[in-house]
């Protein structure tokens, strides 16, 4: 591997969304230098950290219909059966959920779990609750997608968090999606929930770290869910 390769390797893109915060703490950090050195050495810890954030790596994507992969980074919160949100038009009875809780050190750049057509874009107002809450799901601001996939249709649901204030969501209605496809982002911890039509079964449990765009979140036809260790 070149310097060069090094270089690039170590230097992750940033999301241009984030360049109005990041230039915003630069500039208090500047404005603290000023009066303290401390200070702008705190105010310059906070800018990298803010850049961290908005930062936008590339993915490896597994390209399988069968497939489902982690829309976001995180840990694993929740596995198991849930009714999506009315909105969604999905389903009134309980559907398998996989959900992915973003904190402020996750990258928040949120990646489409599989390929299809985007039958449904809808946003709906809520609270600021801690989004690693249950009832998260139902209560806090979300933007919710239904893509028609080649097994079935699936929700995907951007949650904001409680620090959270701003879902951001570029795809648009009637588009088609590739797997692993960036289509949203998230400000400052918050969480996505998947939910999947029958045949789907699980390959993840609560407590691993997904990574989005590479986790393979559950399989299609895949005959039961994997044992796990914690090691």
């Amino acid at each position: 591997m070149s310097i060069a390769d090094t270089i690039r390797n170590t230097f992750v893109p940033v999301r241009r969304e984030g360049w109005p915060f990041i230039a915003a703490f630069a500039a208090v950090a500047i404005i603290l230098g000023i009066f303290s050195t401390s200070l702008f050495w705190i105010g310059a810890i906070l800018t990298a950290w803010c850049a961290y954030f908005f930062r936008d790596p590339e993915r490896v994507t597994p390209i399988d219909d069968r497939l489902i992969i982690s829309s976001a980074d995180g840990i694993v919160s929740a596995v198991g059966p849930a009714v999506p949100p009315r909105e969604l038009g999905l389903s009134s009875t309980e559907m398998l959920r996989i959900s992915v809780f973003m904190n402020v050190f996750s990258c928040h750049v949120n990646r489409s779990p599989v390929r299809g057509r985007i039958a449904t874009i809808e946003h709906r107002a809520g609270k600021f609750l801690n989004a690693e809450l249950d009832k998260a799901s139902v209560e806090n601001e979300r933007n919710g997608l239904v893509i028609d996939s080649p097994n079935g249709r699936v929700g995907v649901v951007q949650v904001a968090g409680l620090v959270a204030r701003r879902i951001l969501c570029w795809a648009e209605q009637g588009n088609d999606i590739s797997t692993g496809e960036r289509f949203g982002l998230i400000r400052f911890g918050s969480r996505v929930d998947i939910y999947l039509p029958e045949g789907f079964a699980p390959m993840v449990s609560v407590g691993q770290t997904a990574v989005a765009g590479e986790t393979i979140l559950a399989e299609f036809g895949a005959p039961r869910t994997p044992l796990v260790r914690v090691s």
